[in-house]
């Protein structure tokens, strides 16, 4: 349907008041092709939708454009995007709807306050840096990177406006001797050889738009397009003012051949070592939540009941963890004394159940990763392995371990405390009652050890797999998986067998049942797709399967290997970076985007979908009631796992470092009715798992 406006030639032309069946209700602003205009759906959704100018409408070229443009949108909806909500490119007056994000643009931003400060130059880098992987992970390259094309979000940086972008292997061609960009922020490929471009010129906007931000105004400045033209293809870039540790990394960004920059991968790794970790939706810190002042260990305050709708005012509130009439028992951790470390106060609520919160390790980097054992809470941090109490968080125990280990929750296995990595050749086992030391040996591994059964199977680089004996530290065995020459290794927690895997485009994926104390093979199938495995019940196998192209999870699928039968259910849409659960006949799949689906295999359907409105969210955990995860801002989420309805969330805690980003957020754990979380600020913090509307 075309828009639809008012009589008269003048309201006709700009002010349309629809859009397909969306009410436009006032302009954002207008460009050079087309007016943006803030719409409502019928439902009441906050849109914007984007309405051509007449005299583009008319024109067989651009119409071409803006269709490849709404397809460029579609493709690369996802976090660090506007997700396209409908849009009709043959309407007399082409127009797309986008969900509304409320924030300025960088180029707003910068006017109004002036050059951002290192720590937000940061995240908005790593943000886009980000935003262009998944950009052209999917085979687009947007060729319009510049200010004006960032959205300043809450929850970090998102890249808009698709207008001249392109798939890789396009065959659209635009007018001969035409230039197509915003010339401070094109790259130089894209006036030499502009039908040869490609990701590595978002990579060269990309510096352009952090000089921007960082200084106030472009690496190559000057009122003459065609002076900047000259500039970008033949002059070095003007890095004054952009900070130190940045600038390195931009030079290369702003490299004249596309060669010579780097990927968005790349960048990111880079990053990582400029801020050790980092969080992508902790974007600006005016207005992220205060945190809490420090209290004396065993002090304690009550918490205050959430009214409904208050969002806002959650941010300012400095309430320490309780449910409402309880206490909440803060602690400090700290020193290596082994000795537990007991006292301070604190009431139990109804439920008879105390909820607490824990102070970080000191001398520990980043968040911690946990896992529960025999009454206690197992976690590491970089640095640190320690065991907390369940029932009230008091230090039971701390081990130190080298700085680069602890990259994964310990586990207990075999009695003992089994510290783990994906790559440290280190492994070690510690007395769960103290914390020191049973067994040590340095052995090759390569990837992601699997621990089932008393036993640690870890892969190595030539493709065998070593089993070792979680009580002594000894082999027991080592060979070949038949049919794999990488496998991949995974367990289950109460499952009795490890499974390893094997992708293949196009021989599918190849999955073996092992039994961990010999290595011998219980089963093995070839099923088709490229799965990943997320859980077992009652004898089968679920797994999440990621289309080819994009990588993007499109189906559950569920494998009996008694009867050798599979299951397949299509998403309603695909997922992208999608985490996904078990429990009973059900999957959980959470998306990076933050929506929410639980597919029942049995019935073979989708039973309800969830937009969270969480961007990158955590492994999830589901008991029978709820399923439970984490966002970026340390908030831990509670949805009724039957209904699809969000019941519960904790204050946030998003840390006082507010230049820290992270990379992947630790999984909440389950044991006892009790959910633990950890927080990006460090903190580790337990809830009652059966009343989280009173979070």
């Amino acid at each position: 349907m075309a828009p639809q406006g008012n009589t008269g030639a003048g309201a006709e032309a700009e002010l349309p008041e629809y859009a397909g069946h969306y009410r436009l209700e006032s302009c954002l602003g207008s460009g050079g092709m087309g007016v943006v205009h803030v719409a409502r759906s019928a439902s009441g959704m906050k849109l914007a939708v984007k309405v051509v100018h007449t005299e583009f409408a008319k024109d067989p070229e651009f119409r071409g454009r803006f269709r490849q443009e709404v397809a460029a949108a579609r493709k690369v909806s996802g976090a660090f995007t506007a997700s396209v909500v409908d849009a009709d490119p043959d309407a007399e007056r082409p127009w797309m709807a986008t969900l509304f994000i409320p924030g300025p643009t960088l180029s707003d931003e910068v006017k109004r306050n002036g050059p951002m400060p290192p720590a937000q130059l940061r995240r908005l880098m790593a943000g886009l840096a980000e935003a262009l992987r998944d950009i052209h992970r999917v085979g687009v390259v947007h060729r319009d990177l510049k200010p004006s094309n960032v959205l300043l979000a809450e929850d970090g940086p998102k890249v808009i406006d698709f207008g001249i972008s392109r798939p890789k292997d396009s065959e659209l061609r635009t007018e001969t001797g035409k230039l197509i960009g915003t010339p401070p922020f094109m790259a130089p490929e894209q006036f030499r050889r502009p039908r040869e471009v490609g990701p590595a010129a978002d990579i060269f906007a990309l510096g352009s738009v952090m000089v921007h931000a960082a200084t106030g105004r472009g690496p190559f400045d000057s009122d003459s397009p065609y002076v900047v033209a000259y500039q970008v293809v033949h002059d070095e870039p003007d890095l004054t003012g952009v900070p130190g540790n940045l600038a390195p990394l931009i030079v290369r960004c702003l490299a004249k051949e596309p060669e010579d920059r780097p990927t968005p991968d790349e960048l990111m790794r880079e990053l990582r070592s400029v801020a050790a970790s980092y969080d992508t939706q902790a974007f600006i810190p005016a207005q992220r939540t205060v945190d809490p002042p420090r209290r004396e260990a065993g002090k304690a305050e009550p918490r205050r009941r959430r009214p409904a709708g208050k969002k806002a005012a959650l941010a300012v509130i400095a309430a320490v963890l309780v449910a409402a009439g309880g206490l909440a028992s803060v602690r400090l951790l700290g020193g290596d004394d082994p000795a537990p470390e007991k006292g301070g106060t604190s009431t139990a609520a109804g439920s008879g159940f105390s909820a607490w919160e824990t102070r970080p390790v000191t001398g520990g980097t980043g968040m911690a990763q946990c896992s529960y054992g025999t009454r206690q809470l197992l976690c590491a941090r970089s640095g640190a392995v320690f065991a907390l109490d369940p029932s009230d968080g008091s230090m039971l125990w701390r081990h130190s371990v080298a700085a680069s280990r602890a990259a994964r929750p310990p586990v207990l296995s075999g009695g003992l405390v089994q510290t783990l990595t994906d790559e440290d050749r280190h492994l070690e086992a510690l007395d769960p009652g103290s914390g020191r030391t049973r067994w040590e040996r340095t052995m090759p591994t390569n990837g992601r050890p699997a621990v089932v059964g008393g036993m640690l199977l870890l892969p190595r680089a030539d493709g065998t797999v070593t089993g070792v004996d979680a009580v002594t530290g000894d082999t027991k065995w080592r060979g070949r998986i038949p049919g794999q020459t990488l496998p991949y290794l995974t367990s289950f927690a109460g499952a009795p067998l490890a499974y390893a895997t094997t992708n293949s485009a196009d021989a599918g994926t190849q999955v073996t049942a092992l039994e961990p104390t010999t290595g011998a093979v219980r089963w093995k199938a070839r099923l088709s797709g490229n799965l990943t495995p997320v859980g077992v019940h009652d004898g089968s196998i679920f797994f999440l399967s990621a289309n080819i192209k994009y990588g993007q999870a499109d189906a559950v699928v569920r494998y009996d290997p008694e009867s050798g039968s599979s299951r397949r259910v299509a998403l309603p849409v695909a997922r992208p970076d999608a985490h996904a659960t078990v429990r009973g006949d059900v999957v959980y799949v959470l998306a990076a985007t933050g929506a929410l689906d639980a597919v029942d295999t049995r019935a073979g359907k989708r039973i309800w979908h969830l937009e969270t409105s969480v961007n990158r969210g955590s492994e999830l955990v589901a008991d029978d009631g709820h399923v439970y995860f984490t966002a970026a801002d340390g908030r831990l989420l509670a949805v009724d796992a039957d209904r699809g309805r969000l019941v519960g969330q904790t204050r946030a805690r998003p840390g006082s470092n507010s230049d820290t980003v992270t990379g992947s957020l630790p999984e909440p754990v389950l044991a006892h009715h009790r959910v633990y979380a950890i927080a990006p600020d460090g903190t580790v913090f337990a809830m009652d798992a059966r009343e989280p509307s009173a979070w």
